[in-house]
């Protein structure tokens, strides 16, 4: 993951803001060659009062378009996260954002907790399709105007619809949990729940 994405965005109006941010994205590329990743995770954008969307949109595309060629050269994709950023808040856009590079080497990274907001992950999937390369596994609950993320299995998601989305569209990689840490008994349990999402129960 490109850690400087979010106090470094590339939607920001100032160069060296932006420059620090490509150079920290340009530093997991590398990284990611060395280690043999596939991927690179990237958050494209933040829209705030001094970045609008239409901007945040723009800036970001033109510095990531830049990345292209040493991201093919690496052979490390540059998986495009939807997240709360006020950026990318629906699944045709956010297809629309990686189809506008034209390249294999930016695609989705695509987060299951993140669309809770704004949509259902299931819809998310069937919509950006093989643009996904990776996915995040969390899980999300609505309460009397209060949301939380919630253990696996015990929020509002239908595992059930979301496994088979991703059976439609031939989804075979990696699905790692974005969840706090804990002891031995505590990530038994987490990996038996991902396990029953796995296997579609």
């Amino acid at each position: 993951m490109n850690m400087a994405h979010w106090k470094y965005p590339l939607s920001s109006a100032d160069p060296a803001v932006v420059a620090e941010s490509v150079k920290g994205m340009q530093t997991s590329l590398r990284n990611a060659h060395f280690w043999g990743a596939e991927t690179v995770l990237l958050v494209p954008a933040v829209v705030n009062p001094q970045t609008s969307y239409q901007d945040a949109w723009t800036r970001s595309q033109q510095q990531i378009r830049k990345l292209i060629p040493m991201a093919e050269e690496l052979k490390a994709i540059v998986a495009v996260e939807e997240v709360w950023n006020k950026f990318l808040l629906g699944p045709l856009e956010y297809a629309k954002y990686i189809d506008d590079f034209r390249s294999p080497w930016v695609r989705s990274y695509f987060d299951v907790g993140n669309v809770a907001l704004t949509g259902y992950p299931q819809d998310w999937i069937r919509t950006v399709g093989r643009r996904i390369v990776k996915l995040h596994i969390k899980d999300f609950r609505f309460r009397r105007m209060q949301a939380e993320f919630v253990p696996l299995r015990e929020g509002d998601f239908d595992w059930v619809e979301i496994h088979k989305a991703l059976g439609e569209i031939g989804y075979h990689g990696v699905a790692p949990v974005e969840l706090e840490g804990g002891g031995e008994a505590y990530l038994r349990e987490v990996n038996r729940r991902l396990e029953l999402i796995l296997s579609g129960a």
